[in-house]
């Protein structure tokens, strides 16, 4: 009896070390996510020079990811999922032997199989079918050129792979093992390697050629992102336990602080870089702000959520996000990341200018079902806004 006890107390004792390593490199996966099995041979293995999916399989993938169902007119299921977090939009200009049409690019988390659903045809395409299982999380090109995937491999999933997939599956490549963050624009690739004495980050083209610094600090625990041309967002990883701050670094790695000190802190720039969401925690409740990156000014907003809930419009003028119905009472953005505590949203339209907020969608009278929205995207046009459904790794498209 007691030998049975010390196995199961070993065995929950490595599935929570898992757990609480997914949370801490990625910081924002969610409950139940499937990693990819140490030392599967079909994983793709950096460093060996091997294509990711190295057994590629040209049969119907395993947990297909379903037929899209239109909910209402403008709400459709694109796929039951799970789906990777992580989504890009894009429009295609008509021309003389097809129509304007905008499209939606994903991966299916239990294959890492690419999908191209057509919005306005209503049809839905496997674009990709190398297998590539316990993808993480993705990261798109604007222009839907590429993906940047990461999954965790080796012995007790301690490296950290990131893979460029392209959406039909061919000519892909790693970049460096274990890096702690990477940000990707229709050019450019941003990545992080952090340890002990700092992080490093490094700006190189998307086919990974001409890489060069662009700035080093002493802080060894941040996330990154573009902030428009020639500079970038940096900001601590977040925890309700701990002040966090970000900062604007320009061109030549200097840091400029736009927000904190302040528990819980995340942060996401608009394309243009001119501004700044950023959410914390004050006295256990979620703030939102909106910051002028060239005067410092903090504009309170009516509306309250983690910023990884929202999404700027490619032109600067509206942020949609998933704001919580009566949110319970927790450590936020921590409960919220490891899955702890799931929301009930509506999607709500900030607009910047006029500093309001707009109710877009209440997910829950169209479908009878709650909605904990992460992974938002809005094509260029601003006619379709992309979310994922937390709460069973569902992906929708509903149009504005």
């Amino acid at each position: 009896m007691q030998r049975k006890y010390l196995i199961i107390v070993t065995i929950v004792g490595v599935i929570i070390l898992i757990g609480v390593t997914v949370y801490f490199i990625f910081s924002a996966s969610s409950a139940g996510v499937t990693v990819a099995p140490g030392g599967d041979a079909s994983l793709p293995v950096a460093g060996r020079g091997e294509s990711a999916g190295g057994e590629q399989s040209t049969s119907t993938p395993s947990g297909p990811v379903g037929t899209p169902i239109a909910v209402s007119a403008r709400l459709v299921k694109i796929s039951s999922g799970p789906v990777v977090q992580g989504e890009a939009v894009v429009n295609k200009i008509a021309t003389a032997s097809s129509s304007a049409e905008t499209i939606v690019n994903f991966i299916e988390r239990q294959s890492g199989n690419v999908y191209a659903y057509l919005v306005h045809a209503g049809t839905l395409t496997r674009t990709s079918n190398k297998t590539i299982p316990g993808i993480q999380s993705a990261v798109w090109a604007s222009n839907a050129s590429l993906a940047f995937v990461r999954y965790l491999s080796g012995e007790n999933f301690s490296t950290i792979n990131t893979y460029a997939l392209y959406p039909d599956g061919t000519n892909g490549f790693f970049l460096s093992q274990n890096l702690s963050d990477v940000a990707v624009s229709s050019t450019n690739v941003l990545t992080l390697a952090s340890g002990v004495s700092g992080s490093s980050a490094s700006l190189l083209r998307t086919d990974g050629t001409r890489s060069s610094e662009v700035f080093t600090t002493p802080l060894s625990s941040l996330r990154i992102a573009f902030a428009g041309k020639n500079q970038y967002l940096a900001f601590t990883k977040p925890t309700s336990s701990l002040h966090g701050s970000a900062f604007i670094v320009d061109g030549a790695g200097r840091f400029s602080r736009v927000a904190g000190p302040a528990n819980g802190l995340v942060a996401k720039a608009s394309p243009s870089g001119k501004w700044v969401l950023v959410s914390y925690t004050s006295s256990g409740a979620m703030q939102m702000n909106l910051v002028n990156t060239t005067t410092g000014e903090p504009i309170s907003l009516p509306v309250a959520t983690v910023a990884d809930k929202c999404v700027w419009t490619a032109d600067d003028s509206a942020i949609y996000c998933g704001i919580p119905v009566s949110p319970p009472a927790g450590e936020y953005p921590d409960d919220w990341y490891q899955g702890a505590i799931s929301f009930n949203d509506r999607i709500w339209k900030i607009d910047v200018a006029g500093r309001y907020a707009q109710l877009v969608l209440d997910f829950s009278k169209e479908t009878e079902k709650t909605l904990d929205a992460t992974a938002l995207a809005v094509d260029q046009l601003n006619t379709v806004l992309v979310f994922v459904n937390k709460n069973d790794s569902s992906l929708w498209s509903y149009q504005l």
